[in-house]
């Protein structure tokens, strides 16, 4: 069972309601439910699988709302025009990729990993983009440990 951690601060429903206004964003009611019991944070076991292909991968940080590092509003303004209209980035690897959230449409609630290092030229072309799980709960319980060392 994954363990959330971190000094991320809580959050309210106010909080993270002006949040989607400010940001032009409706998040999922699991995504909702996850951000204000935790609001991002770290979480153990890290590894997860991006494809047959690819292989694994390590959650470094999921990112959260207010003054803080790891902010999800900083994020989003990284990432406009690099990730297919109605994602938004939630979290990343020490390789600089992007976990995602779908927003809207047929991609809405799942998760997606973006690699970075085959980004498009055409933001909205997803060849770079791996699906990993139906919702931010389902991800969360694909997370393992590494045990190869």
């Amino acid at each position: 069972m994954a363990r959330i951690f971190g000094s991320h601060d809580n959050l309210s429903l106010k909080q993270l309601e002006k949040f989607e206004s400010e940001n032009d964003v409706k998040l999922t009611e699991l995504y909702k439910e996850f951000f204000l019991k935790w609001n991002g944070r770290k979480v153990k076991p890290s590894v997860f699988m991006i494809s047959d292909e690819q292989g694994p991968s390590v959650l470094s940080v999921f990112y959260g709302i207010g003054d803080m590092y790891d902010n999800l509003t900083d994020f989003i303004d990284i990432m406009d025009e690099r990730l297919p209209a109605g994602f938004i980035p939630i979290a990343d690897d020490p390789s600089g990729n992007v976990i995602c959230l779908g927003t809207k449409g047929p991609y809405y609630e799942r998760i997606y990993f973006w690699d970075h290092e085959l980004e498009p030229v055409d933001f909205d072309d997803m060849s770079n983009m791996y699906f990993l799980a139906n919702d931010i709960d389902e991800f969360i319980k694909s997370l393992y440990e590494d045990n190869a060392e």
